[in-house]
């Protein structure tokens, strides 16, 4: 694991595929995938490789931004500092379900940020 590598943060709602997506980037199965909102709490960090690039990807909990009910406010934080050291972020969201106020929160709160992001759209 290098330092030196740029960093990606995989930010989003709940449950919308965030940890599947770091464990498809990383080629592994690190990332704790489950049903239940809130299992991803901290940042975690795993060196991924995409087309001709070496980077690692930061897989964060799912941002609630109108709830601050047990560990979301923690959450958000932590959600935040990845943000805040990484290069590029990705912005997964769910196509099944459709864009939703959550989602439009997040893409506000991306927009403030001086890092570039991207969309992702899984399912």
């Amino acid at each position: 694991m290098s330092l030196s590598l740029p960093i990606v943060a995989i930010v989003g709602r709940p449950n919308v595929g965030k940890s599947t997506f770091v464990n498809r980037l990383a080629g592994g199965r690190d990332a704790i995938v489950h049903d239940e909102p809130g299992v991803t709490r901290d940042r975690t960090y795993k060196d991924a490789f995409w087309q001709d690039r070496d980077f690692r990807v930061v897989d964060t909990g799912g941002l609630v931004f109108d709830d601050d009910t047990e560990f979301l406010p923690m959450i958000r934080e932590q959600a935040l500092l990845a943000l805040s050291e990484a290069k590029a972020a990705i912005f997964v969201v769910d196509g099944q379900e459709g864009p939703t106020a959550a989602d439009e929160a997040i893409a506000h709160l991306l927009r403030q940020q001086s890092v570039p992001a991207l969309l992702a759209v899984n399912k």
